[in-house]
Parts: C-alpha cells; structure tokens; sequence
C-alpha cells in the first residue's frame, strides 16, 4: 500500500484529507496526518475575541473530529523532514515514510524577531490577537482599559490574513464608541506599506474608512524596536511612536522544521510553484496554506482554492501525467467595517480587487469593494461554514478561479 502523509493538521491540511480520503481508492492508499496539537482553532475568529464578540470556546474544537474514518493521525512533534529518503523524523514516535508528502505546516508569529517586541511590557501594554492567548489576555486589557494612544504596528509583510489588521481597527472604533470612550483613544495604525493595503485601488478605499474613522495611517513605517521604558516603537530610520497600548502584529514565519530541514526561505516557507502548488526542490512533496512561497494572501479563502487545484495535481501525479491544474491566486475575504457592516474584496495574482457584486452577476448578494450589512452576514455566517462544510473538504458553490463577471473594471 502506498502512502500519502499530511504535516499539519490546521485548515489546509485538514481540508486535503477529506479530500484525498473521499478521491482515492482506500485499498491502494494510506492517509496519515501529523500534528503536535489536539486543537483546532478557527483562526478568523481570533479577530472578535478582544472585543467579547466571540469567547475563546467559541473557536475552538478537537480535530480528530474532522478527520474522516481510517486515517492514521499522529500527535507529535515533527523533528526533520528528511526529503532524500522520504521520511518524516517524530520527537516521541518513530520514523513515518511516504510516497507523497502534502506540507501544510502553517506560519506562526516571532515577536523575538523585533528588538524589545517581547520584553518587559508583553502582554502587559503590548499584546498581539493572531494567538489564542493573545487574544484573550487583550479581552482582558480592554474590558478596564480607559482610554490613551492605541497603536497597532505591522511589522512586516507577509502576514497570515492581510486584511485582520484593518478589521481589527473598524473593531476597535465600534468598541471605544459603544463603550463612550472613543473621544480618549488617539488610534494609530503605523505599517511598511506605503499604504492601507497591498493592492493600490482596495488601498486607496480603506485609506478613506480610516481617515473618515478618524484613525492615523502612517505608511513606510519600517519598525527597528520597541523601548518599552520610554513606551514607543522606533524605526530603522528613526522616526518614533509613543503608545500606551501597543497591539503588534509580529514577524510572520514558517515552522521551524522547514528550517531545520534545509527546505525553506529566509522566512521559512517553502519555495512553491506558484501554479502547481508542487515543491520546487521535491517532485513528489507538494506544499499549500501558509507554509508556501506564493504571491498569494496567506487566508483560509486562499487555502481553500489551493486544495481545490490541488487535489486535481496529486491525481495527476499519481497517475503520471501532466499537472494541468493551475492555481490563479484567487482570494476572497470579508473585512469588517464595524458597527454591524462589512466589505468584500476578489483578486487574484493579475487582478486588483474590483468593485461589483459576488457572487452572482448584478445580483450578489455580497457587495464588493462597498459597505452593506449583507457582507457583515457573510463574514459572520462563514464560521458555520467553516466547521460544516470547509474543513470537511465539501464542494463549495465558489469555485478556484477568479471570475469578472459582476465586476465593473
């Protein structure tokens, strides 16, 4: 019997093996996955935790319960990828081979990677919400918080989910203004873009949402340090930002097995085609989600479209014929706007975000690249969606490719 082995059992990896386990002939192929962690976190969720939205029980399950019947599922500590003899080396068990290896390892946070990031005042004054712990210790802080200069500062790109740090500046305008505060926080979102975000139109329209929420953008702010005596972050060049609550968004990396491994970047991804989602070093390791190299947003959407091109390749290879699937880096994400609405954006590698309407052509129901309590909906419904249908590798009625029709160039 030939096997095929999963490292990561998060979105991605989760998604590949029902996939995979309802594709393939279970009497020719073996399905393990390997994680050192029991739980799945629904990590969009992490967003509404600081403001008691969600609980931290909200966004938390056992993923040996998404894992489809006979699969062989391994807790344990991945040491070593060992691609020339295609082995797996475990901290605790023994050695696992494969003949196809799927790696979808995530990207973690390195606050260590910013000079005084995690010094005296984390998770203090400094906090981070891309953790489960992160999260809540910042429920914490906010719920007697009365008020000063709130920055959140981007270190650097990439990160997972590009649009969270927006999302969790609408959030926090709705949260100070409910909470009759809002007047005492001097909100400040300092970032290395040269501006709100990546791509230059859907950046121009959220640049506007700040500005008219009365929150400070400062772009090509490339941070060197934290002083946590004096309470401010300061950039390669010099510049410096006093805060009294500093909310960061680390260094985005990925898993230190990569690097252990001798098989990543500089970042500890893996280099990836960007098509094909095989390995560049590895014919018979394929890599999706975070752990990649692609010019892609780093989300679930995007992982999720990546399983659909991905599944396809493996049949493909195992049948030893030519990768025909080709992933366009297709993303769809919803950003809250707060105060019960929300945005959509589309794009892909070659094309912006555009506005219109998604999913059907003039009728939507979602709006994109405009503001409508139906996208705040959508972004809220997405969690059953995740636990029911996404993560239990079903079709989903949105397929891989980006599509322009309903989009107005």
């Amino acid at each position: 019997m030939k096997k095929i082995v999963i490292l990561g059992g998060g979105t991605a990896g989760t998604m590949m093996l029902n996939k995979l386990s309802h594709t393939l002939d279970r009497d020719q192929w073996s399905l393990t996955i390997i994680d050192r962690d029991k739980n799945h976190y629904y990590q969009p969720g992490f967003l509404f935790v600081p403001f008691g939205i969600y609980t931290s029980k909200d966004i938390v399950r056992k993923k040996i319960d998404f894992y489809p019947l006979g699969t062989n599922a391994i807790f344990d500590t991945v040491t070593k990828i060992d691609p020339k003899n295609n082995l797996i080396q475990l901290e605790a068990g023994q050695p696992v081979s494969y003949d196809i290896l799927i790696v979808a390892t995530g990207c973690t946070i390195e606050p260590d990677e910013t000079e005084g990031l995690k010094g005296p005042l984390w998770q203090k004054s400094i906090f981070d919400f891309y953790t489960p712990d992160g999260a809540a210790k910042l429920a914490d802080f906010l719920t007697d918080w009365e008020g000063g200069k709130m920055i959140l500062n981007l270190t650097e790109m990439p990160i997972k989910c590009p649009v969270a740090p927006l999302e969790f500046l609408f959030l926090a305008d709705e949260f100070f203004t409910n909470k009759g505060i809002r007047d005492k926080v001097e909100i400040t979102y300092a970032t290395p873009l040269p501006g709100a975000f990546t791509k230059p139109r859907a950046s121009a329209i959220l640049g506007d949402f700040l500005k008219k929420k009365g929150i400070k953008l400062v772009t090509e702010f490339d941070i060197g340090q934290v002083d946590n005596e004096n309470k401010k972050i300061v950039s390669h060049g010099g510049k410096e930002l006093p805060f009294d609550l500093l909310v960061t968004i680390p260094t985005n990396m990925g898993s230190s097995v990569v690097e252990d491994s001798e098989m990543g970047d500089e970042l500890r991804f893996i280099p990836t085609d960007n098509e094909t989602l095989q390995s560049k070093d590895h014919q018979n390791i394929f890599v999706i989600g975070d752990a990649t190299t692609l010019p892609a947003s780093k989300a679930g959407s995007v992982a999720h479209f990546e399983a659909d091109i991905l599944i396809e390749n493996i049949l493909s290879y195992i049948a030893g014929k030519e990768l025909k699937a080709k992933f366009d880096g297709h993303a769809n994400c919803f950003i809250e706007s707060g105060f019960g609405k929300g945005m959509l954006i589309d794009f892909n590698y070659t094309t912006e975000p555009l506005p219109g309407k998604f999913p059907l052509p003039g009728v939507g129901p979602f709006t994109l690249l405009g503001e409508s309590a139906m996208n705040h909906y959508g972004k809220m419904m997405f969690r059953w969606v995740y636990w029911n249908l996404l993560l239990r590798g079903e079709d989903l009625p949105i397929g891989p490719e980006m599509l322009m029709a309903g989009k107005r160039r």
